[in-house]
């Protein structure tokens, strides 16, 4: 198993595989919202691939903006190992791996939608000053404080950062 930046070419490989491990309804679900004309951060967006280079797993980061916050906050997701791999830790590592990398490069907190009790091994956890698009369960949007002192100020609405942010 090798894992890389993810490339253009590996695009149509990666909706295969997520449309497998989530459905086609999957661009239906609220944190899709947040990725529509955003881009994801290229030097988080990782794959697994096998030697014979097919992909089995696959992570990317977003940009966003919560509030009127100027902290530099993540979305992670989606995230997806090819159900023959499950149970291997590839997901933990691009995980882990992801959130070094976003801590050397400065970001300052991570969020999902997701179950606290996987990914609390990482580190986040429940965060209730945060609103994603509806319908979101608020018992799943979590956090990872990379900057301390960032959590407690993160308050609002999760949107997309528009040209003024940047």
């Amino acid at each position: 198993m090798r894992f890389e930046i993810e490339k253009p070419e590996d695009s149509t490989e990666i909706e295969v595989l997520l449309d497998n491990a989530f459905g086609l309804g999957r661009t239906n679900l609220s944190s899709y919202q947040l990725r529509i004309g955003n881009q994801p951060i290229e030097e988080l967006s990782m794959v697994a691939k096998e030697e014979n280079g097919s992909i089995v797993g696959s992570i990317r980061f977003w940009p966003v903006r919560v509030g009127q916050n100027e902290f530099k906050v993540l979305l992670l997701g989606p995230i997806a190992v090819h159900h023959t791999h499950q149970g291997e830790g590839i997901g933990s590592y691009l995980i882990s791996a992801g959130v070094s990398k976003a801590r050397e490069l400065d970001w300052e907190a991570i969020l999902l939608v997701g179950d606290e009790p996987y990914y609390s091994k990482f580190g986040f956890s429940v965060i209730k000053t945060v609103e994603f698009p509806p319908p979101t369960d608020p018992n799943r949007i979590l956090c990872l404080e990379l900057t301390e002192g960032t959590r407690e100020l993160l308050k609002g609405r999760v949107r997309i950062p528009s040209a003024k942010d940047c």
